[in-house]
């Protein structure tokens, strides 16, 4: 099969690999319907995540089941399916109190490289989830998103603490970001803050949901969302970045009492314990238990309530899958959508 390398920071390639196996009984092979390039990956494409040797990229797919492993029971061949980017028993005790990505027996899904034709899955049964029926073409977005950046917006939203009725501040406006404004629309949120400078995205958070629209970044966003909620700050905040400076910003952003669900890739965050000890802020994250709420978002999905397949801003076969992220690397698209 072909599928996407990175060489060195800049240099991605589509190239020959090998095509994928059942390695253990609980394994299954899939058949990429489609597939991505998330925010994350620009981490190793921009060189702040070191690139030693070649590697195979992507960790969102969606696809059809060609082969199962023997111990594998729920999972049949020919299934659509959509997992998470970690795989997980879902039965550990760690999985049954809704942290997948912490199970004990967890593999990271994306060292297979999912940007590619085929894709193995370890512990199928509890990674992945089928759709009632193979989707139509225009649900392909939707579900797609449900395997990495909705989830992880979503579950930012519920570490963050969203009730009906609250107002949320959401930090970035990458994929994740704007998901994460319609997960507090769908949770309820009465207000919800759209920290952002780019027309296009600020537009597509509008859509998603959010009431409000701030430009301003570090202490000046603080200050305009503080000044939005009367001094107070916001019930909720969800960190959509990872840097030092969105933290913070969250972090400062929610009034005592708040929370803040962070969900963006932490890169050389360093927490001050003593204003953090008197703000009276609870924090909760990591990387998101996609699979506790893959079935509830599925349906939302199936039923037409929801469309977070608008983050795809730009879609190309799988082959030009350097210019999707020469695009997103430059801002020129928000996530780039890739079919084999």
């Amino acid at each position: 099969m072909r599928g996407a390398v990175i060489h060195a920071p800049g240099d991605v390639r589509f190239e020959d690999r090998a095509d994928p196996t059942i390695q253990a009984p609980t394994d299954a092979v899939i058949r990429m319907s489609a597939t991505c390039v998330c925010g994350s990956d620009l981490w190793d494409y921009r060189g702040i995540n070191p690139v030693t040797s070649p590697t195979p990229m992507g960790h969102e797919y969606a696809g059809i089941v060609e082969e199962v492993g023997t111990d594998v029971t729920i999972i049949k061949p020919g299934q659509f399916v959509i997992g998470s980017f970690f795989a997980s028993d879902n039965t550990c005790e760690i999985c049954r109190a809704g942290f997948q990505t912490s199970c004990v027996h967890r593999e990271f899904v994306g060292a297979g490289g999912a940007q590619a034709e085929y894709l193995r899955v370890p512990l199928a049964d509890g990674t992945l989830v089928a759709t009632p029926e193979v989707p139509a073409d225009d649900l392909l977005p939707s579900l797609l998103a449900a395997s990495d950046v909705l989830g992880t917006g979503w579950f930012g939203a519920v570490a963050a603490d969203v009730k009906p009725g609250s107002t949320v501040a959401v930090v970035g406006d990458g994929a994740v970001g704007l998901l994460g404004i319609l997960a507090a629309r769908e949770l309820g949120a009465e207000r919800i803050i759209a920290m952002s400078r780019h027309e296009p995205r600020q537009k597509l958070a509008t859509e998603f949901g959010a009431t409000d629209i701030v430009t301003e970044r570090g202490d000046d966003g603080v200050a305009k969302v503080k000044d939005l909620t009367g001094g107070l700050g916001a019930h909720s905040v969800i960190e959509a970045v990872g840097t030092q400076e969105s933290m913070m910003q969250a972090i400062r952003s929610a009034r005592p009492g708040g929370a803040v669900g962070y969900v963006g890739v932490a890169h050389d965050v360093t927490l001050p314990g003593e204003e953090l000890f008197y703000s009276h802020v609870r924090l909760l994250g990591g990387p998101a238990p996609v699979r506790r709420f893959l079935p509830d978002l599925i349906d939302r999905i199936w039923r037409g309530t929801i469309d977070p397949g608008k983050v795809f801003d730009l879609e190309l076969p799988l082959d030009q899958v350097a210019e999707g992220y020469r695009a997103m690397d430059e801002r020129r698209a928000i996530k780039t959508l890739l079919r084999p």
